[in-house]
């Protein structure tokens, strides 16, 4: 009998944490990871697109804002001449992007946390995104 309320109390108390406050990483890119930044006669044509995704994988967020980025970048390489290459690093974004895998490209890498999953940016982190967003992002 006493067993019974000893454990709820156990269970509650220990599942019972606060996050601790979220730290973000400074923003880097290396452009296209792992995959080529352009054409071998145009070696960075759209290096800024990926760029821009990075920095959108670099915040995180939802599933749903995970797929637009991940179409961005498809669709600024479709834009430049390249349906096929489109296409494919659309494919490898969708399979090797997944925020649950270590990697260092995943959804959300900014962060400390692992794994983050998708989930919104709060308000607290907006504000130290913001804070610590480099120029051009910083204007948008």
């Amino acid at each position: 009998m006493v067993i019974g309320p000893l454990l709820m109390l156990f269970v509650c108390l220990t599942g019972c944490g606060t996050r601790a406050k979220p730290q973000l990483h400074s923003f880097e890119s290396d452009g296209c990871s792992s995959f080529p930044d352009g054409t071998s006669s145009e070696p960075v044509l759209w290096r800024d697109d990926c760029v821009v995704h990075d920095y959108a994988y670099w915040k995180g967020g939802t599933w749903k804002e995970r797929r637009d980025a991940d179409r961005k970048l498809r669709d600024g390489i479709r834009s430049k001449g390249k349906p096929v290459i489109a296409q494919f690093a659309y494919m490898g974004v969708r399979l090797g992007g997944t925020p649950w895998l270590p990697t260092p490209w995943r959804w959300g890498f900014g962060w400390h946390e692992f794994p983050r999953g998708y989930r919104p940016v709060s308000l607290d982190e907006w504000l130290m995104i913001k804070k610590i967003t480099p120029p051009p992002f910083s204007e948008k």
